[in-house]
């Protein structure tokens, strides 16, 4: 079985403190980082530094996922993926409502790497209105991300997930695939309405979602298995294990825990599944979702 890792991230801030070989993206302002607790993560994180982690854990392909709304940090990624075998496909941004969207990706998959565009992701999450992703102009951009035959990543709270069903039952042509669980409030122990509207979401046939961003939704520094366990279920009871894939948010795990910790914690959570249904998670799932092609795997 190939291993995959559906859900990672590069990049080279301008505040890095450590200099290194000019690899990666060029160097890019990222003010997220700027944030105190920010503090391990402003530095260089390369797909030479992931692919070390991933070599020693067994896995063996990867999805590299936008960091910043540039499209030119797609192009980018697009061009470092096609580099190395470690990458079967990128995610990354393009601006939804522009009206000339459609040219966007034509231009992106034109480039050198485009044929490894595999779907689109926007920063719901830090968008004022919870209703975003229902406006109209945003439904006309996710139509053509369908029919550009790409996927749409979801990345929202769960005060946005209410839009997401409404969106995600608009549009079923298009699969979609819901980050980090919608970053359920762990560290607080609360389940509702979260686990609610995450059955809701689960009941549209075209979302999968991803086992990622658990540890650093917990307390960073008292977390387990046994703490992400609840949240993890949830996801599993209402997907079912061939909507559901695994991702290591690295870097930004780091925050919480090594790599070798997450994926060792996806393993304890799934567990109990039989040895096809740990298959899905850790592969299968993520080739359907993001139309991954059999033969690169």
């Amino acid at each position: 079985m190939t291993r995959i890792d559906a859900h990672h991230h590069t990049w080279r801030p301008m505040s890095a403190s450590r200099a290194v070989a000019d690899i990666g993206p060029r160097r890019r302002a990222h003010p997220w980082l700027d944030k105190p607790d920010m503090a391990p993560l402003r530095r260089d994180f390369t797909l030479v530094d992931l692919a070390q982690e991933a070599a020693a854990v067994g896995i063996d392909r990867t999805i590299l996922v936008q960091v910043l709304p540039e499209t030119d940090e797609t192009a980018e990624f697009l061009t470092l993926a096609e580099r190395t075998d470690l990458v079967a496909g990128v995610v990354g941004w393009a601006d939804l409502t522009s009206n000339r969207l459609s040219d966007t990706l034509s231009a992106l998959r034109a480039a050198p790497g485009g044929e490894l565009l595999v779907g689109l992701r926007h920063l719901v999450q830090s968008e004022p209105d919870p209703d975003w992703l229902t406006r109209p102009d945003v439904h006309r951009g996710l139509r053509a991300v369908a029919t550009a035959g790409l996927t749409y990543d979801l990345l929202t709270l769960p005060h946005q997930l209410p839009a997401a069903i409404a969106t995600a039952r608009a549009l079923p042509e298009l699969t979609f695939v819901l980050d980090h669980l919608s970053k359920p409030p762990i560290a607080r122990g609360e389940l509702q309405p979260w686990a609610s509207l995450i059955r809701q979401l689960a009941a549209q046939p075209n979302v999968f979602c991803k086992l990622s961003g658990m540890v650093t939704e917990a307390q960073w520094d008292h977390w387990s298995a046994a703490t992400l366990r609840p949240y993890a279920d949830v996801v599993l009871d209402a997907f079912g294990p061939e909507r559901v894939m695994f991702g290591s948010d690295w870097p930004v795990c780091l925050l919480a825990a090594s790599y070798e910790e997450v994926v060792a914690a996806a393993e304890e959570l799934t567990g109990g599944l039989t040895e096809a249904e740990r298959c899905e998670i850790f592969g299968g799932t993520a080739t359907r979702a993001y139309r991954l092609r059999r033969e690169d795997l």
